[in-house]
């Protein structure tokens, strides 16, 4: 939706662009762990993948690699692009754009919740909690990606 106001310098009209938000998630899958989530100490409330907001300057991949260690203290290597979630009522607090990336951690031993996290840990893929976001949406694709997979391993 793109908007028009008046510039304070000049007095003319100026059209406003409002555009998604970039934002960026990450799926840890351990197999005989599940999947890291975090528990969110910020509205909205709730489970959660572990992610967030892209900074100016810096590239989704580097921004997914950050957010997994700021929530999560896992140093971790992107494996994948899941996909591109962009349903503008993904996020209740206004329309972001996400790039959901998998990967795999180096040493999960050392996770421990961080940032905006109040909990971090695993959950068994067929048994998650109560999800925010569309995060049950990306799950669910994800678990149909691992079941292709499996079915063209064989």
């Amino acid at each position: 939706m793109n908007s028009d106001s008046t510039c304070p310098h000049c007095g003319k009209r100026v059209r406003i662009y409002r555009n998604p938000v970039p934002t960026v998630d990450i799926i840890i899958h351990e197999p005989d762990k599940g999947v890291l989530l975090i528990e969110r100490n910020n509205p909205p409330l709730g489970w959660a993948l572990p992610g967030g907001f892209v900074d100016y300057g810096e590239t989704v991949e580097a921004a997914a690699v950050r957010e997994a260690s700021e929530e999560t203290g896992l140093a971790v290597t992107l494996t994948g692009l899941l996909g591109v979630y962009s349903d503008p009522s993904r996020d209740a607090r206004m329309h972001t754009m996400s790039c959901v990336f998998t990967a795999t951690a180096e040493d999960v031993t050392v996770l421990t919740a961080g940032d905006d996290a109040g909990a971090a840990r695993f959950f068994p893929l067929n048994a998650l909690p109560g999800l925010c976001f569309d995060h049950g949406r990306i799950l669910d694709d994800f678990k149909k990606r691992l079941q292709h997979d499996a079915k063209t391993s064989s």
